[in-house]
């Protein structure tokens, strides 16, 4: 398996998920993304959809959350996992950024904000549609990559520059979120949907483990 041209043996897959939004709910506003981007770390998507719409009702952009303190930000996060160091976090990131418009689109800027790391990066470059810069490495794909054979261990920063040496560079932003979605949907933690995955021929797993 070692030998595949996965440049090209994972263009079925990319295909199939190709410009599906991310389960975050961000309506296409960098600054949903952002902030929703932040929360989920550590928590579902469904928590943070959940929790959503009533925080961006009182903070509808970037200028108003620069405006608030964590006594006034604090009830509509609670419910979030880490919800103090994540409120601390947004405030620092509204300090910074203070209005929609300065909100970075390089891996480079993301990555100097509080709470977002190289995936979270990523994943809001993928979603604002910018090229990308690397290629996302969530939980699923730390799961289904090393099925795959598409890379090896489970460091996500090693899985990412596997991943990046052997994939297209037009394809690392699609790579990812396709290959995320492949694992939530059909390639579980448990009795993953094998004779359903369109990547089964070329599966490292699949083909060792259930043939």
């Amino acid at each position: 398996m070692a030998t595949l041209n996965w440049k090209k043996e994972i263009q079925p897959l990319i295909k199939k998920y190709k410009g599906k939004q991310h389960p975050l709910d961000h309506h296409h506003r960098p600054y949903e993304l952002l902030v929703m981007v932040v929360l989920s770390a550590q928590d579902s998507d469904r928590n943070i959809n959940k929790i959503a719409p009533e925080l961006f009702n009182a903070f509808p952009d970037m200028k108003s959350l620069s405006d608030a303190d964590a006594e006034s930000l604090f009830p509509y996060v609670q419910k979030v996992r880490s919800s103090r160091k994540k409120t601390a976090w947004l405030l620092e990131i509204a300090a910074q950024i203070k209005e929609d418009k300065n909100i970075p689109s390089t891996l480079d800027g993301l990555t100097q904000l509080p709470g977002i790391g190289r995936k979270s990066a990523n994943v809001i470059m993928r979603e604002m549609g910018v090229k990308a810069e690397g290629i996302i490495v969530d939980l699923h794909v730390v799961r289904v990559a090393p099925r795959l054979g598409l890379a090896t261990g489970t460091d996500p920063k090693k899985l990412e520059k596997q991943m990046m040496e052997v994939l297209d560079s037009k394809d690392w932003g699609e790579a990812g979120m396709a290959i995320s979605f492949l694992g939530r949907e059909i390639c579980r933690p448990t009795n993953p949907k094998c004779p359903e995955c369109i990547m089964s021929k070329v599966c490292n797993h699949y083909n060792t483990n259930i043939l």
